[in-house]
């Protein structure tokens, strides 16, 4: 694999980018909804029952027998889920069994990676794996950032992983799905057993389109195992282990309520605009993901539901503990839910059928016959910057350096009404700024950006404008409002000290690429 690019090409948004990355062609963002490809679905070869045992036992004695009998060769493309988040106990093991065997160059495609895939860089440094194609929290992203990697990271969001596999820009040949509760024949779910993790939809892809799927509990089960999320014609072999993950380490990162009183301030306004615009009313529906800003967001709007004795059609996951408190008082009719945020939804998930278990198929893939987040009233979000043309960047900081993951940030801007949830600097760095360092979402799709100091309405949203009219809401100019961030801060942030190594690429939800980031300079 190459991971220079060829050429270099000015996107739609005004971006450069390379029209390959790693070896392989790819095509340059052309605007929001413009690029329809043509075709096909991908799909897995076909098997034959013959193969398989008779009685559906396809249990074999160890993960890396496992690995063996699926092929495994040097350059290809192994993915992990990451529904166990910082709690994950199996990457890292399959990557250091590929080191036994002698492997190289292999392709590495979590659907994210997080501060316990540290010990992976090992195998970055030796060969074993070549590069990431996957969100990166925390060290794996530095260590990207840092031009250590040999080829370029692709960073896409939880909607566009299932694209590129639909798509066929990705194609996995081995898939190691770590499942709470399996049986023999490989059907499982992530609901029961002591390592219950809640939904494994982002498992789904990965077993629908893999080469070989290989199945690794800790909670094996008499046929059948009921419910089953992902059913065992999909699975090849079934490894029985000690343990898969640690439940309690799925709270890890952001979902925390916040205490800081700005925050506070501005989910007081997010629920406020909320009201006035008229969004919230009886059958709307939401999505406030899991930062603390967004879980006090929560909290207000249960406040004021409960007040309007308003019932919402449903909250689209992630899950965490206020949702279900919501829908056990009757403000939520049901969650559809991708994955658990904490142990409250992994319970919820297991006993209540309003609570629904599904992939991104469903909930966030651009290429299908629609999807729920353009059936979605009012999502609220984070950002790390935003610009005053409202684009907004959730990969990188303002000193360039690769520290989180895109989850599914991209898909969710599509709702009817998106409100970025931010604070107007942080530790005296300007968030909003005069162009983002790396474009996640071009801003035609960011209608609000929230800040403890007031709302800033996009200018193409008129009618958010005309219906929070003599609301008393702060309603500011995002150029005012950078104006003022930049004398509280003494000016603007000096520009990241960047290399020219392509380091990733971010893809847009339609697989085109919407900007570069490149490499940090080894003085920062």
């Amino acid at each position: 694999m190459n991971p220079k690019p060829v050429n270099w090409i000015e996107n739609a948004a005004g971006r450069r980018v390379p029209d390959r990355v790693n070896g392989e062609p790819v095509v340059p963002f052309q605007g929001v909804g413009k690029y329809k490809p043509q075709g096909r679905t991908a799909g897995r070869p076909i098997r034959v029952c013959q193969d398989y045992p008779g009685d559906g036992d396809k249990r074999a004695p160890d993960l890396k027998t496992a690995l063996q009998r699926c092929g495994l060769k040097d350059g290809m493309t192994i993915s992990t889920h990451h529904h166990f988040r910082d709690g994950d106990l199996i990457a890292n093991q399959v990557f250091d069994i590929c080191a036994d065997l002698g492997l190289r160059d292999l392709r590495w495609f979590p659907s994210a990676a997080f501060p316990c895939h540290a010990p992976l860089i090992r195998h970055l440094d030796s060969g074993v794996i070549h590069h990431i194609e996957g969100s990166m929290n925390g060290p794996l992203g530095d260590y990207c950032s840092r031009g250590h990697m040999n080829g370029a990271a692709v960073l896409r969001s939880h909607g566009g992983r299932w694209q590129a596999l639909q798509d066929g820009e990705v194609h996995i040949d081995v898939a190691v799905l770590a499942a709470p509760c399996a049986d023999a024949f490989g059907n499982c779910n992530g609901s029961d057993g002591p390592s219950a993790c809640g939904p494994l939809g982002y498992a789904e892809a990965d077993a629908q389109f893999a080469d070989h799927v290989i199945v690794v509990t800790d909670h094996p089960v008499p046929f059948p195992c009921t419910p089953w999320q992902i059913p065992g014609q999909l699975v090849d072999y079934v490894v029985v282990t000690d343990r898969i993950g640690i439940p309690e380490k799925i709270l890890s990162g952001t979902t925390q309520l916040t205490k800081s009183p700005d925050r506070l301030r501005t989910a007081e306004l997010i629920v406020r605009f909320a009201e006035a615009a008229g969004l919230i009313r009886d059958g709307f529906s939401f999505q406030t993901g899991a930062g603390g800003t967004s879980l006090a967001v929560a909290h207000d709007l249960s406040a004021m539901m409960k007040e309007k004795q308003i019932t919402a059609s449903f909250y689209l996951g992630g899950s965490h503990a206020l949702p279900v408190q919501m829908m056990q008082e009757g403000l939520i009719r049901a969650i559809i839910d991708i994955q658990a945020f904490d142990l409250e939804a992994v319970r919820s998930a297991r006993d209540n059928r309003n609570h629904i278990s599904c992939g991104p198929f469903i909930t966030y893939n651009d290429h299908g016959k629609g999807n729920l987040n353009s059936l979605t009233d009012i999502a609220v979000l984070g950002a790390t910057e935003v610009d005053v043309e409202f684009n907004a960047n959730v990969v990188t900081h303002s000193d360039g350096r690769l520290m989180h993951g895109i989850g599914g940030w991209q898909n969710c801007v599509h709702a009817k009404t998106t409100v970025l949830a931010v604070p107007s600097f942080r530790d005296r760095m300007p968030v909003i700024v005069d162009r983002v360092t790396t474009l996640s979402g071009p801003g035609e799709l960011i209608d609000v950006v929230a800040t403890e100091r007031g709302l800033c309405i996009n200018p193409r949203r008129t009618d958010l404008l005309q219906a929070v009219k003599g609301s008393g809401l702060p309603v500011i100019d995002i150029h005012d409002l950078h104006r003022t961030v930049l004398e509280i801060c003494g000016g603007p942030p000096d520009p990241p000290k960047l290399t020219d190594q392509l380091i990733a690429v971010v893809k847009w939800v339609d697989g085109t690429v919407l900007d570069s980031v490149f490499g940090i300079s080894r003085k920062v």
